[in-house]
């Protein structure tokens, strides 16, 4: 018996089949069997796979589904590639999930990395059929296409095999995953961004080096991601959860964190890969073609672009139909809901074949992102007392920091005390002492000197006045041309080589300016580079939040957790600290899973406990739609209180994930890169300082005036004679923005 009843999917392009399956199914049949995959032992007894299991999976049907128009040669490439990726999936179960053998596990892993060789590096002699079914793939497949290409699908490829040791780990402990941590890490472990890479084979399109990493391309992938993820673990449910004991799959994630039953769980993860296939639409039709014009790309590129993004399409429709068709999946009478391909599947037949767009899911989800209502009075939002254990401690350096701070902002123009002109003087003294940042640099700088307390102080203070107006500025017209063009002048104001800048002519630019030849200076070139991208990534992310407020668009609940660390300016001020001692890590060891998901957990408390403290400021006051608490609401269609409940218990699980990633992922990062006691300080000292980050961000949360609903009265009235006014903002909120003049 099923474990639910499958949902209604939003399904709006139909499914094609190529011509050349039946080639296909021989041929990967044949190359099975030469690989070894079809007589390779199971330490349980038996065959991992047989040749009826293997017909019965039918990877051939899943590719022509995914990838309908490419030839015949190429169909047997691609079907190649699935088979090996779910051979290496069911090996790996059957040698070391079942057992737990972690160190095995790793050996395995090791050596399959030697196969994804560079030009003039051989690859060992293959010892088992997962290692013979990569050497000829990769021998097969990477002639054909760019430098670029081979080094993003490597990373694609390393990322698919190594994380498998996440998910051993997780089983290991009888660990389940949080919702956060789940999404990020099924990503990198289910191969979606690998099956991406592929279509830009299958297609003969490749992405051209100049924008393959921008935000919209890379938004276009990951949604195209976790939707194929979220769509397998509502197919796989059954068998993963229910017969193979495994614990990574979304429907149990969302199981256990909501504490509701698992047709409401997988009515859920059915919503949200709902909201990510309404944003790769979104993406493909606003965001893509503004990206091409930015960057002037030819039109043979764009044309690229386009076959990859139509590419992408074709895969959700086949993987869908693919998904209710296959033996490996829970699929009771999926394909007859679906109304899939019932009849002939060949060449010219498709015209007999019915057409299902299940728009239902799709248009509801729509609607209610976009029917946010403007400055809603939901009053004062009580809030308990929220779990980050860590102690508060204060530098003694504060009253002098927020002196210099005062007179920093006033000699740079953000604080005036005539009506502000432009991006000057958005600030008055009211304003910035309620903020009070060199509060809050003194708590997550507790042992810094006083240059290093002072100078947090002033990077908090340029970020936030940033953050304020940007909108003022730019939202009152919604001119988000002349944002942008502010913004993509700023990197030259942050120059690598610390040479000449251009004359500023804003605080925002003066203050960066400023800030750049303070901080960066002592900085190495590569660190430089870091934070140069941190502070990037921060100052684009406004524009971001300017574009979904134009639209007054609710953010899926994806899309927000990840921009709302760079809205925060989280890798900005965390970076300060950790670049200090750039040079006594080796390099890798920060970009590795362990420090990643450490940080990651941290900036989200951070951000979310920010958000519960400002919702009334951001959602009655200012007409906001970047607020956890808000996206929770839109998102589950619950009241406010709900909706502030689950954010408290997501602040409650990243915590908790900080933690145990402090008690046993260290340990183990220390001893899988053999640190020396140097660098272990280094590292240790790092998460100690991420403690103190996200305490030292509640207790000044706690102090200010800011988000005080009697400060909030007495400063917000109306003041523009269009009847719109203006509120600034508290450290990393969006707030600002440009609403309505309240009639109470």
């Amino acid at each position: 018996m099923d474990a639910f009843t499958l949902p209604d999917f939003y399904l709006s392009h139909p499914a094609r089949i190529n011509p050349n399956v039946e080639r296909a199914r021989r041929h990967t049949m044949a190359w099975a069997r030469d690989m070894g995959m079809l007589d390779t032992p199971s330490p349980r007894g038996g065959l991992v796979w047989d040749e009826p299991a293997l017909a019965a999976m039918d990877y051939a049907l899943m590719c022509a589904y995914t990838h309908p128009d490419c030839d015949g040669p190429m169909l047997d490439l691609i079907t190649d590639w699935y088979v090996w990726v779910f051979f290496f999936d069911d090996d790996f179960l059957e040698e070391f999930k079942y057992s737990r053998d972690l160190k095995g596990g790793q050996a395995y892993l090791d050596r399959l990395e030697l196969f994804m060789t560079d030009d003039g590096q051989d690859a060992p002699e293959p010892e088992n059929a997962a290692e013979r079914g990569l050497d000829d793939l990769w021998r097969r497949t990477v002639p054909l296409m760019s430098a670029d290409w081979r080094r993003r699908f490597r990373a694609s490829t390393h990322f698919l095999m190594v994380e498998s040791m996440w998910e051993l780990d997780n089983i290991q402990r009888q660990r389940i995953a949080n919702p956060i941590e789940y999404i990020q890490m099924r990503r990198r472990v289910g191969g979606a961004p690998w099956s991406a890479n592929l279509v830009e084979v299958a297609a003969g399109a490749e992405i051209p080096a100049e924008v393959a990493a921008t935000r919209p391309v890379k938004v276009l992938t990951d949604t195209f991601a976790d939707a194929v993820h979220l769509r397998n673990d509502l197919f796989s449910y059954q068998r993963e959860v229910r017969e193979e004991g495994e614990n990574s799959n979304a429907v149990l994630v969302f199981e256990r964190f909501f504490d509701c039953s698992t047709q409401q769980a997988a009515e859920m993860v059915n919503d949200l890969l709902t909201s990510r296939l309404l944003q790769f639409e979104d993406t493909a039709l606003v965001e893509i073609p503004a990206m091409l014009a930015d960057h002037a790309v030819p039109p043979p590129g764009q044309a690229d672009v386009a076959a990859y993004t139509k590419g992408l399409q074709d895969w959700q429709a086949g993987g869908h139909e693919w998904h209710a068709r296959s033996s490996r999946y829970m699929n009771q009478g999926a394909a007859t809901r679906s109304g899939g391909l019932h009849g002939p599947t060949g060449l010219g037949t498709s015209a007999g074949r019915p057409v299902f767009t299940s728009i239902g899911p799709g248009a509801r989800r729509r609607t209610r992102q976009h029917s946010q209502p403007v400055c809603p009075p939901v009053g004062h939002l009580d809030l308990p007392p929220l779990h980050i254990p860590f102690e508060v401690r204060l530098s003694p350096h504060q009253d002098t920091a927020r002196r210099a701070s005062r007179e920093w902002a006033r000699a740079m123009g953000m604080i005036t005390p005539t009506p502000p002109a432009g991006l000057d003087g958005v600030w008055d003294d009211d304003e910035f002492t309620a903020m009070d940042l060199a509060f809050c640099a003194a708590r997550i700088a507790p042992d810094g000197d006083l240059d290093g307390v002072t100078l947090a102080a002033l990077w908090l203070t340029w970020g936030t006045y940033g953050d304020d107006a940007y909108p003022r500025v730019f939202g009152a017209t919604r001119n988000l041309g002349a944002a942008k063009a502010l913004t993509d002048r700023l990197p030259a104001f942050m120059p690598l080589d610390m040479g000449a800048v251009p004359e500023p002519a804003n605080a925002v630019e003066r203050g960066l300016a400023d800030l750049w030849r303070r901080t960066a200076a002592p900085m190495p070139t590569a660190a430089r580079q870091s934070f140069r991208t941190a502070v990037e990534e921060m100052t684009t992310s406004w524009l971001w939040e300017l574009g979904n407020q134009a639209a007054n668009r609710v953010p899926d609940p994806v899309d927000y957790l990840e921009m709302r660390r760079r809205t925060f300016g989280s890798d900005m001020t965390i970076s300060l600290s950790r670049l200090a001692h750039y040079e006594e890590v080796p390099e890798g060891v920060y970009q590795t899973r362990t420090l990643r998901e450490l940080e990651t957990a941290a900036q989200d408390a951070a951000c979310y406990l920010n958000d519960l403290y400002s919702y009334q400021k951001e959602i009655e006051f200012e007409g906001e739609v970047h607020n956890m608490v808000l996206v929770i609401e839109n998102f589950l269609d619950v009241d406010r209180h709900t909706a502030r409940d689950i954010v408290v218990d997501l602040i409650r699980v990243r915590v908790e994930q900080f933690e145990h990633i402090l008690a046993t992922g260290l340990p183990d990062l220390f001893e899988q890169w053999e640190l020396d006691d140097n660098a272990r300080r280094v590292v240790t000292a790092h998460a100690e300082h991420l403690k103190e980050w996200m305490s030292g961000i509640l207790a000044w949360h706690d102090e200010v005036a800011r988000y005080r609903e009697d400060w909030l009265r007495a400063k917000h009235r109306p003041q523009a004679p269009s009847g719109f006014w203006w509120r600034p903002t508290g450290l990393g909120t969006s707030a600002a923005r440009l609403a309505p003049a309240a009639t109470t």
